[in-house]
C-alpha cells in the first residue's frame, strides 16, 4: 500500500479535533462486522448454497460455451471464407450481414433466457437462503 493510501486511511491531520478520521469521513468501525450480520462463511459452506451454485453453473457454462463457439465460428468464417460470407441473399444483404445480426439476436436471446432462468430457479432459492440467514430484504 502506498504512503498516500495509508495516510488517507489514517485520516488527514488537518482535521481539527479528530486526528483519526478515516478517508472520506467514513470511520473504520463502520466497516467492521457486527453481531446482526449474517455469517457469510457458514452460508457459503451450506448445502443449499452449494446446490444453488451448482444449478447456476449448469446454465451459465453451457450458455457461455455455446456463445463463444458461435462467435469464434463467425470470426473464423469472416477471416478464412470471405467469399462465402459475401454471397448475396437478397438485394444488398449478404450472408455475413445476416450472421453478424445473428450475433446480436443470440446475445438478446441468451440474456432473455438467463433472466427467465434466474427468476424461476435462482431468485427463489436466494430468498430462501437469505431467510435462513436472518437477512431481510434491503
Amino acid at each position: 500500500m502506498s504512503n498516500a493510501t495509508q495516510s488517507a486511511l489514517r485520516g488527514s491531520p488537518r482535521e481539527p479535533g479528530n486526528q483519526r478520521a478515516a478517508f472520506g469521513g467514513i470511520e473504520k468501525s463502520a466497516v467492521r462486522t457486527t453481531a446482526d450480520r449474517p455469517d457469510f462463511t457458514a452460508i457459503q459452506q451450506s448445502a443449499e448454497f452449494r446446490s444453488l451454485r451448482r444449478r447456476l453453473k449448469w446454465f451459465v457454462f453451457p450458455a457461455t460455451a455455446f456463445f463463444l463457439i458461435w462467435y469464434m465460428s463467425y470470426v473464423v468464417a469472416a477471416a478464412y471464407f470471405p467469399e462465402e460470407l459475401a454471397r448475396t441473399v437478397y438485394g444488398e444483404i449478404n450472408v455475413g450481414l445476416l450472421l453478424g445480426i445473428g450475433q446480436f439476436v443470440t446475445t438478446v436471446g441468451l440474456t432473455t433466457l438467463y433472466v427467465r432462468f434466474a427468476r424461476r430457479h435462482i431468485d427463489p432459492r436466494v430468498d430462501e437462503i437469505r431467510e435462513q440467514a436472518g437477512e431481510s430484504d434491503r
